[in-house]
């Protein structure tokens, strides 16, 4: 499989993590997170689609700059932290607006960000320009997660 391939490839299976969790906790915008007391840093609502978008086509980049790379060890743990710091970025949306449950959501973006520092320090070696389009991500989650912990302090 060619880089441009993986690159699609990459990118697609970020917007798709996503998009389905996007389209699976949509409903609760409106609705329960409308009736939320927020911080008076709270962004507005419009603001987070296109951030994510963004994100997550970053994230596809990087992903797929380490997925070229030759094989090794590194490579495969790099993989490793790649997929499961996108599996629990999906879960956090299902957790915060399915579920409702704010403070397991805090416990669970704690986990998330960890793991997207993992994915940074391990795809430095790597490639650098990788690990470098992870730091916008981390930043976002780093306000995300305070984010949270107002809303939860705010609505318990």
């Amino acid at each position: 499989m060619n880089a441009s391939v993986k690159l699609i490839i990459s990118i697609l299976a970020c917007l798709a993590v996503g998009g389905i969790s996007g389209y699976a906790t949509a409903s609760e915008i409106p609705g329960w997170y409308a009736t939320l007391q927020k911080p008076s840093f709270n962004p507005p609502n419009w603001l987070f689609g296109p951030v994510w978008t963004l994100l997550y086509i970053m994230m596809g980049i990087a992903f797929s700059l380490v997925w070229k790379s030759d094989a090794s060890d590194l490579k495969q743990k790099a993989m490793l932290f790649f997929a499961l710091q996108l599996t629990l970025n999906f879960f956090w949306s299902i957790l915060f607006f399915s579920f409702h449950q704010t403070g397991w959501a805090m416990v669970e973006i704690a986990l998330l960000w960890v793991f997207i520092l993992l994915c940074i320090v391990s795809f430095y070696p790597i490639s650098a320009i990788a690990a470098y389009l992870l730091v916008p991500y981390l930043c976002w989650v780093s306000f995300a997660s305070l984010l949270n912990f107002y809303i939860w302090k705010l609505n318990s």
